[in-house]
Parts: C-alpha cells; structure tokens; sequence
C-alpha cells in the first residue's frame, strides 16, 4: 500500500465493484483503513481478513476496537502494534499480534533437525501452512489468529516438522522417515535451562 493512500484513495465505484475480502497494511498512515472502506468490504465479505500492521500505533491503518465495530464483529484481525481483546455484543475478541515469533525460530528448527542446505520458497509456504494449521480461530471465531506463546514450543516442532518434509520432498535435505524426522526436530530443540547459583 503506498504511503499516500489515505490521502489519494476515495471509496467509489472502484470500492463498490471490488470483491476484495482481504486488507493488509504497511503504509504507516494512521487511519487509512477508513470507516467507509471497512464498511464496504464488510458488507461482501462474511468473514473479512484485516491486519493493519504498521507500528507504532499511531501509525496503524485502523484500531482493532473499530475495525471490530465497523464489521459487526465478523472481522479476522491481526495488527503490527498491540491491541487490548475487543469486547462486542458480549464476546471477548482476541487481537494477534502479526509478526514473526512463531516462523522465524521454528525454520531455525527445521534447518538443524533436516539438514536442510537451504531455505526455499516452498518450505516457506509449508510453513505457514502448518502455523495456519494451528490457528485458534479456525475453531472459535472469537479466538486470536495466532497460538498463544504458551504454546510456541509445539507450534514450532509441527512448523519445523512441515518445513523438514518440504525440504525432503525438494531433495534439500537428506530422507528419513516421518518417525525419524520427528524426533530429530524434538532432539534439535533447545530448552532454556539455567543453572541455580544462589546459596
């Protein structure tokens, strides 16, 4: 999205014919996801797909509360800034926070566990796959988009895991089995544990 899009974008009849169902943002123009062009899309699309992702938050596209409102609550939204749950028509709606703590640290995984000698675009995709896969939200529409960071750790071995088979499938990284495969990416997992020095 170009920076000046707020000040150049008019919803018309370009808004009205478009059958677009998601809005992603990085202008780093507050507001640019205007009343109107929310209002639009909702009233199209049953489910729309909204991430107004630039930080700071004075610079995010929409407030997850408006967004929220504007949709009637039906909206998937995920931000670059962090937004507080929205509660409407008595439902707590949970706001992901879209970045990338879940994909960066478990390709890291992948790359030991397989043996991977490089990353393609494919694995990438496996990946997101398999952390779409693992989405609250596909269960509970009020549920956040992306797993909670109690539960990284998992999310990442089943990450890993997809990327490793992709990887194979490629010929990137030597073949084993499945089994095999998943206790490698288990083995490769580093677990933070320190050593009490206190008296």
């Amino acid at each position: 999205m170009a920076p000046d899009f707020q000040r150049t974008h008019r919803p018309g009849r370009r808004d009205r014919e478009n059958q677009c169902n998601t809005l992603i943002g990085f202008s780093t123009v507050g507001g640019a996801f205007s009343e109107p062009i929310v209002r639009e899309m909702a009233r199209k699309v049953e489910r729309p797909i909204i991430f107004p992702l630039s930080n700071p938050t004075s610079k995010s596209e929409a407030t997850a509360e408006d967004l929220i409102r504007w949709t009637d609550g039906r909206a998937l939204v995920a931000s670059g800034s962090p937004f507080a749950p929205v509660n409407y028509n008595g439902r707590e709606i949970t706001i992901a926070q879209c970045n990338n703590v879940h994909i960066f640290p478990a390709m890291g995984l992948a790359l030991v566990a397989s043996g991977a000698r490089r990353v393609t675009e494919a694995m990438m995709q496996a990946a997101a796959r398999a952390l779409a896969a693992n989405s609250p939200a596909l269960k509970d529409p009020s549920a956040s988009l992306l797993s909670p960071l109690k539960d990284s750790r998992r999310v990442a071995r089943d990450i890993a895991f997809a990327v490793g088979i992709e990887a194979q499938k490629q010929g990137l990284a030597p073949k084993t089995s499945e089994d095999e495969l998943r206790q490698r990416v288990l083995k490769a997992q580093w677990t933070p544990a320190y050593t009490n020095f206190s008296e």
